[in-house]
């Protein structure tokens, strides 16, 4: 029989790794900002001291939480491990509204658990080709943070703030920030570098044309930094300005995952949704 108990920062390295193997390529740097939002939100089950099962269930305020990292170790499976710490972490998010981005083939057993499908994320990826029109958008500085948790609360749909303290200052990547006229505000971007390539995310803004100069100035960054390695963006679906600037920029779709969640669905605004901060984390 297998114990579950909550992860140590290096288990969720390991989980991490896991995620690689499976082929979601996270972010060179992604375990120090997940720790950061919920310390305590990685549980794995254990079966004579080794990691079998992992699963990321955090919280985000009172009323939401994500699930990710949903892994089993290959030659464990089919034991029931991967069960035991699904119902871990749902019991520890408890009465929250719940998200998760699945591979599609999972939908009908998550639906068992009480999810209902909101909307495909479809991850475009290739090799980084420049866009013309990268006007009023600059590298994100520590003084434009706090303007930034505002826009960012507006599309991702709550405060964050510990997360984004490590997010937004990647260590091999960049953020940059488009202001308006009156400069507010108008949208942000963040590239980073993952275990292939670099990925866009998240990418909000208030419009396709600040989307777009965001997208150029941040294609730039990853194709100086890596030009012969690939770019990735992940889209939600309904957001056709998003597909249609993912094509223009030469990227394929070349995964997907289903948006799921058990309890009321957060109003998000998915025509500001350009590119989704992390399938792990939402």
């Amino acid at each position: 029989m297998s114990e579950v108990r909550t992860l140590t920062p290096d288990e969720v390295a390991i989980a991490v790794d896991w995620a690689a193997n499976e082929g979601w390529n996270p972010g060179l740097a992604d375990a120090d900002a997940f720790l950061a939002q919920d310390p305590d939100g990685f549980l794995g089950a254990f079966e004579d001291g080794a990691l079998v099962a992992c699963i990321g269930a955090v919280t985000y305020e009172a009323a939401f939480g994500f699930v990710g990292l949903y892994i089993c170790r290959p030659d464990r499976r089919g034991r029931g491990h991967g069960l035991k710490v699904w119902n871990a972490g749902l019991d520890r998010l408890g009465a929250r509204t719940i998200g998760l981005d699945g591979v599609v083939a999972q939908q009908d057993n998550y639906r068992a658990s009480g999810f209902e499908l909101a909307h495909r994320n479809i991850r475009f990826g290739g090799p980084p080709r420049n866009l013309p029109g990268a006007q009023g958008v600059a590298p994100l500085e520590r003084l434009d943070i706090p303007a930034v948790f505002a826009f960012d609360r507006g599309a991702f749909g709550c405060d964050r703030p510990r997360f984004l303290e490590r997010w937004l200052m990647p260590q091999e990547g960049a953020a940059f920030l488009a202001r308006g006229a009156d400069e507010t505000v108008t949208g942000y971007g963040v590239v980073r570098r993952c275990r292939s390539g670099h990925k866009i995310g998240p990418l909000f803004a208030q419009d396709e044309d600040t989307a777009r100069a965001l997208y150029a100035t941040l294609s730039t960054a990853a194709f100086r930094a890596a030009r012969d390695e690939p770019l990735f963006l992940d889209v939600p679906e309904p957001n056709a300005a998003a597909r249609a600037l993912a094509q223009e920029a030469g990227l394929t779709a070349v995964f997907e995952t289903a948006r799921m969640y058990r309890g009321a669905a957060p109003a998000l605004p998915l025509e500001h949704i350009f590119g989704i901060t992390s399938f792990e984390l939402g």
